[in-house]
């Protein structure tokens, strides 16, 4: 709902009943006030009108005739008739009084009640006499609520289907606004082959959004893939004759005599088999990359490949003082290819036991709900720097510290591809002190 209140065509829809509200209350109002100036005008041409004929009486006993008869059939509260003669004698339906608070009308009628409401009045000296006429505001003091209700059944309405309709465009490009997030952070995890996928009913704007963001992917997914085959190929190309200089090499060992001569000879044998293990760690991990293995899945008891991966590498960590220990239930069961997530198992515990020192404390967790699958591997070593975990697994990436140990920096390029290869997210952690590599599988 948050985000709803802040979309933009919510927003679009609000402005619009604001300003539809304001152009009505402007309009209405002036309305009202031309309205209640032609009422007002109205009494007084009709007071000036009753005048005149008052006006048109010969004397003052037929002016007082005139208005005793036009006041016996009048209310009072419409329209009171008044007329003092020079000896103070009234004739009429009311009667004007003035004290400090202003002018009083009195009705003439039995109990002489104070008449209530707002009179507009116009008076004349008439045959020594004084006419006053006026006539009753309750019309025009009518028309007030009568335009605030004009307003509320025109407004309402109105700012309500406004608000609801901008609430169902809010939804629907809410909706297609995640879709565009949801495939940009797919790429951004590593999912070349994510795409935006439009209907018919996007709107212009985020269609040719979604169109621009899959050419952007579409592009970077042909650049990544070009990089990667070029690598591969030289891969591939360089391998062969890199193992016919370790046979070479080989035989040239057989037939040289003990010396600085044999030394020279074993060095570089070992450099070339280290420059073949990153040829054939490239290769590995172009296959992985490709997503064809992914027609080999079968179910993987995971926990059970854990249990033997750590009793493979349990020798090598009792020769350092080091301890493997894993955690876990007996049975996890994963849909991958099998060779493949023994890699993945294995170059974390091999690169754990590689850069932690002596003593070290190495534990492969699996943990198991009803809607992931957990493995983690977890040491108590030196661990690496924050901001370095978005470039560990960079291929060919090292640590500074770690350019002097065995390796090629290919180790968690082939498990961050394992894991996208198997659906899952990989994510490092300090373990203070050390490194932990949480995997999250999905349960099957």
């Amino acid at each position: 709902m948050k985000r709803l209140w802040r979309s933009m065509p919510l927003r679009l829809a609000l402005m619009l009943v604001v300003l539809f509200g304001t152009v009505s209350l402007l309009s209405l109002a002036a309305s009202y006030a031309f309205t209640r100036a032609a009422f007002e005008q109205s009494i007084r041409d009709d007071l000036a009108q009753d005048l005149a004929g008052f006006r048109a009486a010969p004397s003052a006993r037929a002016v007082a005739a005139l208005v005793q008869a036009e006041s016996n059939g009048t209310d009072p509260d419409r329209l009171v008739l008044s007329y003092v003669t020079r000896t103070d004698q009234i004739f009429g339906n009311g009667a004007v009084g003035r004290d400090d608070e202003g002018f009083h009308i009195i009705s003439l009628e039995e109990g002489r009640a104070e008449l209530k409401g707002e009179y507009l009045a116009l008076s004349a000296r008439l045959y020594g006499g004084r006419l006053t006429i006026a006539r009753s505001r309750a019309e025009i003091e009518a028309l007030q609520p009568v335009f605030l209700n004009i307003l509320w059944i025109s407004l309402l309405p109105t700012v309500l289907i406004a608000l609801s309709g901008g609430l169902i465009l809010a939804r629907r490009s809410q909706r297609h606004v995640e879709v565009i997030r949801g495939a940009l952070e797919r790429m951004t995890g590593g999912d070349l082959g994510a795409r935006v996928v439009t209907g018919r009913r996007w709107s212009d704007d985020l269609l040719r959004i979604g169109t621009t963001v899959n050419g952007m992917a579409g592009a970077q997914e042909r650049s990544v893939m070009a990089l990667r085959q070029v690598s591969s190929d030289i891969a591939h190309d360089l391998k062969t004759p890199v193992q016919r200089v370790s046979l070479r090499l080989e035989a040239l060992a057989d037939v040289v005599e003990d010396g600085q001569a044999a030394d020279l000879v074993a060095q570089t044998r070992d450099e070339v088999d280290g420059i073949s293990a990153v040829f054939q760690s490239l290769l590995q991990l172009a296959q992985v990359e490709n997503g064809a293995l992914k027609e080999q899945f079968a179910p993987v008891n995971l926990a059970q490949l854990c249990r033997t991966m750590v009793e493979v590498y349990e020798p090598a960590a009792t020769q350092r003082s080091q301890t493997v220990v894993f955690e876990g239930p007996e049975e996890a069961v994963v849909q991958g290819e099998k060779n493949l997530l023994g890699q993945l198992v294995a170059n974390l515990i091999e690169n754990a036991l590689r850069h932690t020192d002596e003593g070290a404390q190495i534990s492969v967790a699996l943990e198991q709900s009803p809607t992931e699958m957990i493995l983690s591997i977890t040491d108590n070593g030196p661990g690496i720097p924050e901001g370095e975990f978005d470039r560990v697994t960079q291929r060919l990436y090292r640590l500074d510290r770690s350019r002097n140990t065995p390796g090629n920096g290919l180790g968690l390029s082939l498990v961050e591809g394992v894991a996208r290869l198997h659906g899952a997210k990989m994510a490092l952690e300090d373990a203070g002190p050390g490194l932990r590599v949480i995997l999250r599988f999905a349960a099957k």
